[in-house]
């Protein structure tokens, strides 16, 4: 199915974590990139959780439920989710409790629409709903995607992964992911400082993320360089997949600030087109 033509449904892995307590709201809002005390009931925002030095350690979907009680979800480890946030838990009366919770992505035009139900249904700055819960719904006359054809949909829309374009080496601005993810008007946050530094100078990352398309089916694993037209190293591929209706190889992978979109690079042998992630 070609999802930028028609909606699909598909069962997608996610960590569920639920925090809740008193002091839930000023605990998050202290960890959180996002303005937490903005939320809203049933109100979802797309957030970082990074270190002091301003890289990523998480990345993830934060939902209000209730005036203390909030759910925080990521396609990264949960282990990880729920270390990262213990070792700030000082003196805070918060409780951290996982959750079994299934998570289903609804993708392409008119998905927003689509009548689905869950305990959250939030939307995707690419496009789509995600609907998430013990047991979330989408109605029957919605047609059911493999994973391959939502992880064409996810790279071709740019949008990263947790664990694969995104580790706690990458800093904020490389990943194309400020705009959606970070508030500069909520006060602070672990990791502020480079981010709003970045920004208030306008200064640039060392590279960014950047899509690639091969006119031809490429076995690539992730970790491929990438080599400008005079061959030199400018980058690494990161994610990839098969875009069978397309007959085209996609993927995402980092490229020095240098090298101007779009270009012609080469990649596993082959030759790629480089373009700037779409916003």
């Amino acid at each position: 199915m070609d999802l930028s033509t028609s909606v699909g449904a598909c069962p997608v892995e996610r960590s569920v974590l639920a925090v809740s307590g008193p002091d839930a709201e000023d605990f998050l809002q202290g960890q959180l990139s996002q303005d937490i005390a903005a939320l809203g009931p049933g109100q979802s925002s797309w957030s970082l959780i990074l270190q002091p030095q301003g890289r990523i350690d998480a990345f993830v979907r934060v939902t209000r439920q209730a005036a203390d009680r909030f759910v925080l979800d990521t396609d990264g480890p949960l282990e990880q989710l729920d270390a990262r946030l213990r070792r700030f838990m000082l003196r805070t009366d918060v409780t951290l409790e996982p959750l079994d919770w299934q998570c289903i992505a609804v993708r392409g035009p008119g998905a927003e629409d689509t009548a689905v139900s869950g305990e959250i249904v939030a939307a995707v700055p690419t496009g789509g709903v995600d609907v998430l819960g013990p047991v979330p719904v989408v109605p029957g006359d919605v047609l059911a995607v493999d994973s391959e054809a939502l992880e064409v949909h996810r790279i071709r829309s740019g949008f990263p992964r947790m664990g694969v374009d995104i580790d706690d080496r990458t800093i904020p601005a490389e990943a194309e992911i400020v705009d959606f993810t970070v508030s500069f008007t909520k006060g602070c946050f672990t990791g502020q400082e480079l981010v709003a530094r970045m920004d208030s100078r306008g200064s640039s990352a060392p590279r960014y993320l950047r899509l690639l398309t091969l006119e031809e089916q490429v076995g690539l694993d992730g970790g491929e360089p990438i080599i400008d037209a005079g061959g030199a190293e400018v980058g690494n591929v990161t994610s990839t997949a098969w875009d069978v209706i397309a007959g085209v190889t996609v993927a995402l992978g980092y490229i020095k600030r240098s090298v101007a979109m779009p270009a012609e690079v080469v990649v596993a042998g082959c030759s790629a087109q480089a373009a700037a992630i779409p916003r």
